[in-house]
């Protein structure tokens, strides 16, 4: 007799609540940035790689740990990730503490940005926590499922860049950080108790063959299985050129939003000269608006025929009339709505892209997911520096010229939503191996290898 736990919905709020937490590490320097800028005699350059640093662990990551999903359940690999960024939160923390403001000089720079990195780990859950939530549920309440995952958990840098301004006023930066350090151990409790792998997973941890744990599970209802090893699944993905597709979109909507949500604070206090609290207030505002604007994406990817693909091309050209509205402008009063146009367009395209790669990528959902999901959100890391290179070169008015860098890349993706459009009606989706006759997007083409 097989003893299994959990179920679907307590799988999924697991695998939120351990993202939430791990994800506001986006958030880590974004506030917090003048502060760091002011002791260390930081230029915007390095503001820019000080701020998006918890993006590069955060997204290269996901690539492995996301694979390493698809032979574990995912379980582990996020209970790794989050462990490594509550030693990086420990560690700076202790730095501030200690060194912090008078002995906090620019020869620490290197290791405030080590363990930015490491803090930036538990970013890197949320593509171990798309292909856990995906075997958890069917193919046609998946939509809705990871969009709560990821809408609730995308919640955090917003959220965080409202209360740390607060909070520093109250505990100072050093108290702050321990406070957050205490929040992620919570997250990481919370995960531990209620992240369960799909019923496969269990069924093979148990010592089930491979053919029975597969049919059980599938009499228990699950629809979606994985396809070979770790390796198996990224080379499987990499070969099907659809994924490099939603990696490039994703580059561009999730990437750019981690990368707003750290920049925002700088853009709004040099370029306005607003307060810090007034920064944290606006960059919450975008980072919140585009979370929840992805749960509603993901409800409409449902919906709609061929939602994906239609819902990420209307949100891209929404994102890209919001760039064009910040590259033009120096007035506060249009700012302030071309961040939410970029909010509503990068929040819907986000979802819809990860209504996509279940479909467009079914045999090997956790390698699609660490490509799509690392490489694309290496643009969180990639995407601050180039506008700080624009303030470097042309002083203030770098902060508006430098969005033209998303009007670019919005074009780009509008091209490849397409592509993924016409391609399909053009010809059907091909799946290597025994499946390959199966219709587009049927979970049966991930469970026959």
């Amino acid at each position: 007799m097989t003893s299994l736990q959990g179920n679907p919905r307590q799988a999924l709020w697991g695998a939120t609540l351990g993202f939430f937490a791990g994800f506001a590490a986006v958030a880590l320097f974004g506030v917090t940035a003048k502060q760091f800028q002011q002791v260390m005699d930081l230029g915007p350059v390095a503001v820019g790689f000080l701020v998006s640093i918890p993006a590069l662990t955060g997204s290269l990551l996901r690539i492995p740990f996301a694979a390493w999903a698809d032979t574990t359940g995912g379980r582990k690999p996020f209970l790794v990730l989050l462990i490594l960024s509550l030693v990086g939160m420990l560690g700076l923390t202790l730095v501030v503490w200690f060194l912090y403001p008078d002995r906090l000089t620019a020869s620490y720079y290197p290791l405030v940005l080590l363990l930015g990195m490491l803090s930036g780990c538990g970013i890197a859950t949320f593509s171990v926590g798309i292909g856990q939530v995906s075997y958890w549920f069917a193919q046609n309440k998946q939509g809705k499922a990871l969009a709560l995952y990821a809408g609730v958990g995308n919640l955090a840098p917003g959220l965080f860049s409202l209360a740390l301004p607060f909070a520093l006023r109250g505990l100072g930066l050093g108290g702050s950080y321990l406070a957050w350090l205490v929040f992620l151990a919570a997250g990481t409790v919370a995960y531990f108790f209620l992240g369960r792998n799909a019923w496969f997973f269990q069924l093979a941890a148990q010592g089930l063959e491979p053919d029975r744990a597969r049919q059980q599970a599938r009499e228990r209802g699950q629809e979606l299985f994985p396809v070979g090893n770790l390796k198996d699944s990224l080379r499987i993905s990499a070969r099907i050129w659809r994924t490099w597709a939603l990696v490039w979109i994703y580059f561009t909507t999730f990437g750019g939003f981690v990368a707003l949500t750290a920049w925002l604070p700088t853009y709004w206090t040099s370029f306005f000269g607003v307060s810090a609290l007034a920064a944290g207030l606006l960059t919450a505002l975008y980072s919140i608006l585009a979370s929840l604007v992805r749960i509603a994406g993901g409800v409409l990817s449902d919906e709609l025929r061929e939602g994906g693909e239609n819902t990420a091309i209307l949100a891209l050209f929404i994102m890209m009339t919001g760039a064009l509205v910040m590259t033009t402008t120096e007035r506060f009063e249009l700012a302030v709505p071309g961040v939410i146009l970029l909010a509503f367009g990068m929040g819907v395209a986000n979802a819809a892209v990860f209504k996509l790669v279940a479909k467009e990528v079914p045999q090997a959902v956790g390698g699609a997911a660490g490509w799509v999901g690392g490489l694309g959100a290496f643009g969180g890391f990639a995407i601050p520096p180039m506008l700080g290179f624009a303030v470097s070169d042309l002083g203030k008015p770098g902060y508006a010229i430098g969005y033209v860098v998303f009007i670019f890349l919005a074009l780009f993706s509008l091209s490849m939503a397409w592509i993924l459009k016409y391609s399909r009606e053009i010809a059907p989706h091909e799946v290597p191996g025994p499946s390959a006759g199966r219709v587009a997007g049927q979970p049966e083409q991930a469970v026959r290898r």
